[in-house]
């Protein structure tokens, strides 16, 4: 049994715009998760970030607007660590052994490669092939002990724990990292498209119609919403009604993470009603949800020298707690230790 004390680490890319999904899925957890007995470190990974390419200006204005979504959705940097991975450089460092220490076999199961690659595997670059050692850096170099992720991500925090044990066992360290557990909870783990619900909703995708974005006006959130796939019954009663109606189920999943509720209730309140009475409720606690989110986010950005500050603050306490855990790592590995 682990004697870590419980620490929790996530991140997020800066790529792109956020959308609902980021909200639902991590965000909103990420501020229930404050309120609670641990240690919470929330990342913004801009070195994953450019495992693809990125335009210099894009990166710098999606990172603080990550920051400031961070900010606005309820993150305290007082109570929690909110700092940008390449403000620490033990990341990157751990991130060499470790990659040191998985396996090619690992990585060539890694789902996420296959999607984001495609076709084009030959050409993409070799970070995007091997980042999940540096996501388990990540989580390893804090002694994270849980991290909150979608199911869709669920085969990273697997991969870590085959990490944290093979290092444990090659170094004869017993358990010096921790092997983490993840956070999989809440009605909504992971949000599907509103165009196509057998898909995630992304911030990549063509069609901007598959997706509510985070700044979305009101207006535009309704619409979108209007337009949602949908069917021609009527929503169940009972969730077991939900089975094989994925964007049914998707769309009571947002009512119910949205409001704080269960799918149970959404379905207790709704069961009966088709979606032209459903809809237009969605539309307006989405709407409703987000406004203030997208207000507090543009107040953020209109000071950036300040969203700056908040990182490198943060960037200063994670790494009072990753410089030690590395400095072990260099004595179990045996490299000479770390300059001062």
């Amino acid at each position: 049994m682990s004697t870590h004390a419980k620490r929790i680490f996530s991140g997020i890319q800066p790529t792109n715009g956020l959308t609902l999904g980021n909200y639902l899925g991590a965000m909103k957890r990420f501020v229930e998760i404050q309120e609670q007995d641990a240690e919470a470190i929330y990342c913004v990974v801009d070195l994953h970030a450019i495992t693809q390419p990125q335009k210099r200006s894009d990166l710098l204005h999606n990172t603080r607007e990550l920051t400031a979504a961070y900010l606005a959705s309820g993150i305290d940097p007082s109570r929690s660590i909110l700092f940008n991975q390449s403000g620490v450089a033990e990341h990157a460092e751990l991130g060499w052994i470790l990659g040191c220490t998985a396996r090619v076999g690992w990585m060539n199961r890694m789902t996420q490669f296959k999607d984001k690659a495609g076709k084009n595997a030959e050409a993409v670059s070799l970070g995007l092939y091997s980042y999940p050692a540096l996501m388990a850096a990540d989580i390893l170099l804090y002694h994270a002990t849980h991290v909150p992720v979608g199911d869709d991500q669920k085969q990273h925090v697997e991969l870590t724990r085959d990490i944290a044990m093979k290092f444990n066992n090659d170094f004869d360290a017993k358990d010096f990292f921790p092997i983490p557990e993840p956070l999989i909870d809440g009605p909504a783990p992971r949000v599907m498209s509103l165009r196509d619900a057998s898909k995630k909703m992304s911030k990549s995708d063509p069609s901007d119609q598959s997706r509510i974005n985070i700044r979305d006006d009101a207006d535009t959130i309704v619409k979108k919403i209007k337009k949602a796939t949908s069917d021609a019954e009527p929503l169940p009663s009972e969730e077991d009604g939900l089975k094989d109606r994925l964007a049914a189920k998707n769309l009571v999943s947002i009512y119910a993470a949205l409001a704080g509720v269960s799918k149970a209730d959404v379905l207790a309140e709704f069961g009966g009603q088709g979606f032209g009475v459903f809809k237009p409720k969605l539309a307006e606690l989405a709407a409703d949800s987000l406004a203030p989110i997208s207000t507090k986010i543009a107040e953020y950005m209109d000071d950036p020298a300040e969203i700056d500050r908040i990182l490198q603050d943060g960037a200063a306490r994670a790494r009072s707690i990753a410089a030690p855990i590395l400095d072990q790592v260099y004595d179990i590995v045996g490299f000479l230790p770390r300059r001062k």
